[in-house]
């Protein structure tokens, strides 16, 4: 009883020393677990250590979508670094990770589209927040642990704004709208905008005339006619945006919780919206640890948007491309940097997948027995394995740094195939087969891919017909290139040893095989010399 009566003293104490002291926003570190991951906290605008209240456990909200139209890439884009970077979390640093993830599914945009297609915004919804989990599946997101919807938490809703009332936070104009009082919650608002400068360009100016300040927002938005609406202490209505998100992580999560994440166009004013209402209605100053935001998605160094019209559905892309090829398209870059969508960005995604995919089949094939080159050095092999194991983690634990890491397993592709004896005139010293050894590496790469969430599923694409098609193609290709090397050592009487890249006058040839070849590999196809 003691111990109770202490820390209730010692949360009061801190309470009035935290609210009243001029660096209130400075943000305070965790005490628990600590992870061994540093992240970039868009509350510090730095990167710090990654500590969890619970031993290897986290809580973790993300926003949703708005579920008014068919999700595109520039959406896909950030649910699947996230999802990278929750199963570097679990697989790799052991972390249970509790994820809720909130759908907004009544909204002014909702509202207006439903209007426009004359259909029920409860169908809209559904509709479209249906073909959004359909395509997360279809690029292996892993499904939250918890979906919330808006529509299922008004009641919740409007009691967390009921509290924020008693608190003294908030207000009711005449229409019977609600609004935050951001002036009485005073400089602890802007915790995430990263200038004074920032919130006043970001906040909206077709408001209510009522509203004290420029900067308060909506909790609550008076009844339209012909809009849905519930019934409130105000009179009917419906949530503002920013509310939701609060109840809704609020009610499974309670006042404390480890990450909260979402786009980087969810900085400001929404997370800081958040915020600025949880704090208020826990009566804490750090409602949230971490808030680790994603870069957009752009199309010709402009944000892919629906409201620029410049975006690609998932749909429309999965028609064309595989899903692997999208995600190792978010591995080459840093989950937080802006990624450019184009196609040379495309096919060097593709291809990094492809040589991962080519490294495991011919590993199998080696250790199945049929593929039979040597080992250079076996104890050289295994200790780059270890290395790249230790320099992989490094990287991911370095703010979940995909792109190092990705290069690093590329070197060690590299590191091995050189290692292997896959020509007749090297004149290196080979060992006997060591099918372990190559089945090491292959088995600690394949098992990295998965972490990143890699299916694979793209490898088996091709049908028997295809095949025996890709077959003929390189077939066809190495004979011509065999035909023009003998044409070329007979007329000038070169030694058979002998390698036409040194020879200035290369066959015209040569020149269209070795372009072949390049095609061929920008199609997911790497022709390779081996010893059988």
């Amino acid at each position: 009883m003691l111990q109770t009566i202490t820390n209730r003293g010692r949360s009061r104490i801190q309470f009035y020393i935290q609210h009243h002291c001029r660096r209130i926003n400075q943000w305070i570190q965790p005490t628990g677990y600590d992870t061994g991951i540093k992240v970039y906290n868009s509350l510090t605008n730095s990167k710090v250590s990654l500590i969890l209240p619970q031993d290897k456990l986290a809580t973790w909200y993300m926003c949703g979508p708005t579920v008014y139209d068919s999700p595109h890439l520039g959406h896909a884009s950030s649910y699947v670094k996230f999802d990278i970077i929750r199963r570097i979390m679990t697989d790799l640093f052991d972390i249970d990770i509790v994820m809720v993830m909130g759908i907004t599914d009544i909204d002014d945009k909702i509202v207006q589209r439903a209007a426009d297609t004359k259909t029920g915004f409860r169908d809209l919804a559904r509709k479209y927040e249906k073909e959004f989990l359909e395509d997360m599946e279809c690029l292996n997101v892993l499904r939250a642990t918890r979906v919330t919807r808006v529509t299922e938490h008004i009641d919740h809703i409007i009691k967390f704004i009921e509290k924020i009332f008693q608190h003294g936070y908030a207000y009711k104009t005449s229409d019977g709208s609600v609004y935050f009082y951001t002036e009485k919650y005073g400089d602890r608002y802007g915790k995430l905008a990263p200038s004074r400068q920032t919130i006043h360009k970001s906040i909206d100016k077709a408001t209510d005339s009522e509203k004290i300040s420029d900067r308060d927002f909506a909790l609550w938005k008076a009844a339209k006619a012909d809009e849905p609406c519930w019934q409130s202490p105000w009179g009917s209505g419906r949530p503002g945006w920013h509310i939701e998100c609060s109840a809704m992580s609020s009610a499974i999560f309670g006042n404390q919780l480890d990450i909260h994440t979402g786009g980087i166009d969810l900085l400001f004013p929404h997370h800081e919206n958040e915020i600025a209402q949880c704090e208020a209605y826990h009566q804490i100053n750090q409602w949230t640890n971490y808030f680790l935001h994603t870069g957009h998605l752009h199309i010709a160094k402009e944000k892919m948007s629906k409201s620029l019209r410049n975006f690609v559905t998932i749909k429309d892309y999965l028609n064309l491309n595989s899903p692997d090829q999208f995600r190792t398209l978010c591995l080459l870059s840093k989950y937080r940097s802006p990624t450019e969508y184009n196609s040379d960005i495309f096919k060097k995604a593709e291809v990094v997948h492809q040589k991962f995919s080519s490294y495991i089949n011919d590993a199998k094939a080696y250790v199945d027995g049929s593929i039979n080159s040597l080992i250079a050095s076996e104890s050289e092999i295994l200790e780059k394995l270890a290395m790249t194991k230790s320099q992989v983690r490094i990287a991911l634990a370095d703010d979940f740094d995909t792109p190092t890491a990705i290069n690093y397993l590329l070197n060690l592709l590299s590191f091995a195939n050189v290692h292997s004896n896959t020509t007749t005139k090297s004149k290196r010293s080979y060992t006997a087969r060591s099918p372990s050894v190559i089945a090491a590496v292959s088995t600690y790469v394949e098992k990295l891919l998965s972490s990143f969430g890699l299916s694979r599923q793209d490898d088996k694409r091709y049908s028997p017909l295809s095949e025996s098609v890709v077959d003929s193609v390189v077939g066809f290709r190495s004979n011509i290139r065999n035909y023009a090397l003998d044409k070329l050592k007979n007329r000038l009487k070169l030694p058979s040893d002998y390698e036409s890249s040194k020879n200035p006058d290369c066959s015209y040839l040569l020149d269209l095989c070795d372009n072949y070849r390049n095609d061929l590999l920008n199609a997911g196809i790497i022709v390779k010399v081996c010893s059988y």
